[in-house]
């Protein structure tokens, strides 16, 4: 459902003027809304700065000479951890952003003389009873995955791969098989170690590519 827009056309039914006591309730709720949003705003880049940081930590642990490449697979994990914290603030986010922009498009345009449609009111009633968060969980994965953790994602692999390169290095024929084998976890043989984290890369950009586009960021 989209953000109610003032209207000019002259069917549409147009707003009666508020009175002062709802105006200055509205401004205050307004308010109110803004401030959620910049707290779950820094909820969410407090969210990305943990992702980044361990991420660091384990790479450098995993680029010592005793360093395992399972520090990056817990880096993978660590980060798809981050990443569904990180969905939960960014759909509370937009519950706040969704108030914030109903008011912005209708109430101050009212309030400046512009005439608006009295349709944006029982929208926001309904907003305020029951909130409607427009994305759904595996919507906001993968949006915040294709607008942040993508690329820690990515570095992630390739520094993955890396490490298991550098273990193959000065050894004799067959290297894509030794290649495969550096993979392995104790009792757990390198292929399926491989097969595992190929279906946990599919799964991720299948979620980006799910969340390829997002209706209120474009209104």
């Amino acid at each position: 459902m989209s953000v109610p827009r003032p209207s000019t056309s002259p069917a549409s039914s147009v707003q009666a003027p508020l009175s002062g006591n709802t105006a200055n309730s509205l401004i205050h709720l307004y308010r109110a809304e803004v401030g959620r949003m910049t707290m779950y705003r820094v909820r969410l880049d407090t969210t990305t700065n943990w992702a980044v940081g361990i991420t660091a930590g384990l790479l450098g642990f995993a680029f010592t000479p005793e360093g395992p490449h399972a520090a990056l697979l817990a880096a993978m994990l660590a980060n798809y951890f981050f990443l569904h914290v990180e969905a939960r603030h960014f759909r509370d986010f937009e519950i706040a952003h969704l108030r914030v922009r109903i008011l912005e498009r209708n109430f101050y345009p009212s309030m400046l003389g512009q005439e608006v449609s009295s349709e944006w009111q029982s929208y926001f009633v309904r907003e305020l009873q029951r909130p409607h968060v427009r994305p759904d969980r595996l919507q906001a994965i993968g949006w915040r995955l294709r607008h942040n953790y993508q690329w820690i994602f990515l570095g992630v692999l390739a520094a993955w791969l890396f490490k298991l390169e550098l273990g193959t290095t000065g050894q004799p024929e067959d290297s894509f098989r030794l290649f495969v084998s550096m993979a392995s976890l104790d009792f757990i043989p390198g292929a399926l170690v491989f097969s595992l984290v190929l279906m946990f890369y599919l799964i991720l950009f299948l979620l980006a590519v799910r969340a390829h586009s997002y209706p209120l960021e474009m209104d």
